[in-house]
C-alpha cells in the first residue's frame, strides 16, 4: 500500500550526505553541514503536504505538528534522526535495489551478503531488498524512519477522515555522537507518548534500553628525565595502563548480552605525565550501574595509593536512563503499539536495546514513554547494512495503526 512512496522517499535522502562528526559535536550543532540539506528538505516537504506549524531552529531540530481532527484527543509523537552513523563511510551512498529470488547477495565490490549470516532474508523471497554497493553503509539507520514518518504524514494528510489527536513530528540531528538531544527543549512537546522510528528487524518493539553513564579519568603523573627518573617519576600512562587492565574481562561489551551490563574503556590519550581515559557504563539496572561508578571512583584511589605522587580524578555523568520507566508508568503507549499490530496481523515482539536512542533521552527530560518502533533494516553501522521494502511499508502501517488506536 506504501511501497512505491516509502521507497522513492528512500532512495532520494540516502544519497544525501548526512553522516556526523563527534569530534566537533560538542561545539557545532548539528556537526555536519549535509545534516541540514535534509532537514531544509524535509521541511519543504512537510510544508508542501499542507502543514503550518513547522519550524527548524538554529541547532537543527525540525519540529512539525499535524492538527487534530477532533477536539479532546491526546497528542502523540513520531521522532527520527537524520545523521548516520561514522563507523564506516557514510557518505557517498548508492542505493541498489534487488529484486530477491533467494540466495546470497553480492555487491558491487565483492562484499557479498551471505543467507547463511542473515537468515532474515529468506522471509523476504520475491520481493525487493535495498543494500549500498558496498563502499559504504546504507543510511536505513535511520533515513528508514524517516521516509516512514513523512510516508504516514502523508498518508494522513490525503485522508482527513481518520480521526486523530495532534500528531508531532521530529527531525533531529547528531543521535549518532550522542548529542542528539543537548539543545532541544522538551517543554516544546504536547505530546503524551514519543515514539522512535529507529529499530531495526521487521516487527521488534523496543522498550527498555540501557542506563548510562560516561566517565572520565584523569592520571597525573611526575615528570622527570628518563636517566634520573628512579625514585621520582610517576608515570600516568602505566597509572592508566594498570587501571584499564583492572577492569573485569567479564563485564566487557565484547563478553556480555542479553541483560549484562558492561564496563568497556573507549579512548585513551595523553603521555606519561598526563593521561585521559574516556569510559562507558551501561546496566539495565540504575543502582547497578551507580554501584559501577562507585566501582572506578574505588579502583582509582587503590591506583593513587600504588603510585605514590600520582593522582587519580574520577568524573562520572550519567548520559541517559533506561526508557522503560516511563513506559511502565504511562502503559498506554505500549497498549497502542500491540493493539495495533493485533489490528494490522503483525507478529510484533518486544526486545530490549543495548544502547539508547534519542527517545530515551526525552523519555528523562518529559517525563514521557518512549518506545521504539522497527524500521526494517538490518546490520546497521557497517557496509552489509540492507534494507526490506516489505518491513518498510509494514512500518508505515504500524504508525498510521498506532494513530488509530489511540483515536479510540
Amino acid at each position: 500500500m506504501f511501497k512505491e512512496e516509502v521507497l522513492e522517499r528512500f532512495l532520494r535522502y540516502t544519497v544525501i550526505d548526512t553522516m556526523s562528526d563527534e569530534s566537533v559535536a560538542d561545539k557545532k550543532h548539528p556537526s555536519t553541514e549535509g545534516q541540514w540539506d535534509l532537514l531544509r528538505l524535509l521541511e519543504k516537504e512537510l510544508r508542501g503536504m499542507g502543514l503550518t506549524d513547522v519550524e527548524l531552529d538554529g541547532h537543527g531540530y525540525l519540529l512539525a505538528r499535524v492538527p487534530a481532527t477532533d477536539k479532546g484527543l491526546d497528542a502523540i509523537a513520531f521522532s527520527s534522526h537524520v545523521d548516520t552513523a561514522d563507523d564506516v563511510e557514510g557518505n557517498h551512498v548508492h542505493p541498489v535495489v534487488n529484486y530477491y529470488k533467494g540466495g546470497d547477495i553480492v555487491l558491487k565490490n565483492g562484499l557479498v551478503l551471505e543467507v547463511s549470516k542473515n537468515p532474515d532474508l529468506e522471509q523476504y523471497k520475491g520481493s525487493k531488498i535495498i543494500t549500498s554497493e558496498g563502499d559504504t553503509l546504507l543510511g536505513c539507520d535511520d533515513k528508514g524512519g524517516i521516509c516512514e514518518i513523512m510516508t504516514a504524514v502523508s498518508y494522513l494528510m490525503k485522508h482527513p477522515e481518520i480521526r486523530h489527536g495532534e500528531i508531532e513530528i521530529l527531525f533531529s540531528p547528531d543521535e549518532e555522537t550522542g548529542f542528539g538531544m543537548d539543545f532541544f527543549d522538551a517543554k516544546r512537546l504536547h505530546s503524551k507518548a514519543f515514539y522512535t522510528v529507529d529499530g531495526g528487524e521487521r516487527y521488534s518493539v523496543e522498550l527498555e534500553c540501557f542506563n548510562a553513564a560516561t566517565v572520565k579519568v584523569h592520571f597525573s603523573g611526575v615528570s622527570f628525565h628518563l636517566g634520573a627518573a628512579r625514585g621520582r617519576m610517576v608515570n600516568a600512562l602505566t597509572m592508566a595502563a594498570s587501571f584499564i587492565s583492572a577492569l573485569p574481562q567479564a563485564e566487557s561489551p565484547e563478553a556480555t548480552d542479553g541483560r549484562y551490563g558492561y564496563y568497556c574503556a573507549q579512548q585513551a590519550n595523553g603521555n606519561a605525565t598526563d593521561m585521559y581515559v574516556t569510559l562507558y557504563l551501561r546496566d539495565f539496572d540504575y543502582d547497578n550501574l551507580l554501584r559501577r561508578i562507585e566501582v572506578l571512583k574505588s579502583l582509582g584511589s587503590a591506583i593513587e595509593a600504588l603510585y605514590i605522587g600520582g593522582k587519580v580524578t574520577v568524573d562520572a555523568k550519567i548520559s541517559y536512563l533506561n526508557m522503560g520507566e516511563e513506559a511502565k508508568k504511562s502503559p498506554k503507549a505500549v497498549d497502542a503499539i500491540f493493539a495495533a499490530g493485533k489490528a494490522l496481523g503483525q507478529p510484533l515482539e518486544k526486545q530490549i536495546i543495548r544502547g539508547g536512542t534519542d527517545g530515551s533521552r526525552i523519555a528523562q527530560m518529559a517525563e514521557i514513554p518512549c518506545p521504539n518502533l522497527y524500521t526494517g533494516g538490518y546490520n546497521y553501522h557497517s557496509r552489509y547494512e540492507w534494507a526490506a521494502l516489505d518491513a518498510m511499508n509494514d512500518s508505515v502501517a504500524l504508525i498510521i495503526g498506532i494513530i488509530r488506536q489511540w483515536a479510540e
